[in-house]
């Protein structure tokens, strides 16, 4: 068979905190509620996209602890049908 010609995007952002306290979550909700309705300070930095073929998105997927299947992936990028 052959990889997947679909198209997969791997965007990155950079935010900025600033409290008073150190920041004990990594959860994306919580710091967003702490810096929206509570007593962080919040500021986006940076966002990088670059388009990524299936193979690449089998990689970063697995790098996450998720799994292929997640977007229809073999191991090898190839669609499940």
């Amino acid at each position: 068979m052959v990889a997947s010609t679909r198209k997969f995007y791997r965007t990155v952002f950079q935010y900025e905190v600033l409290s008073e306290v150190p920041v004990e979550s990594s959860q994306l909700e919580d710091i967003a509620y702490e810096c929206r309705d509570g007593h962080f300070s919040g500021q986006m930095l940076s966002q990088t996209q670059e388009t990524i073929d299936a193979k690449t998105a089998v990689k970063a997927l697995l790098n996450q602890g998720s799994d292929p299947e997640f977007f229809q992936l073999n191991m090898d990028g190839e669609d499940i049908e």
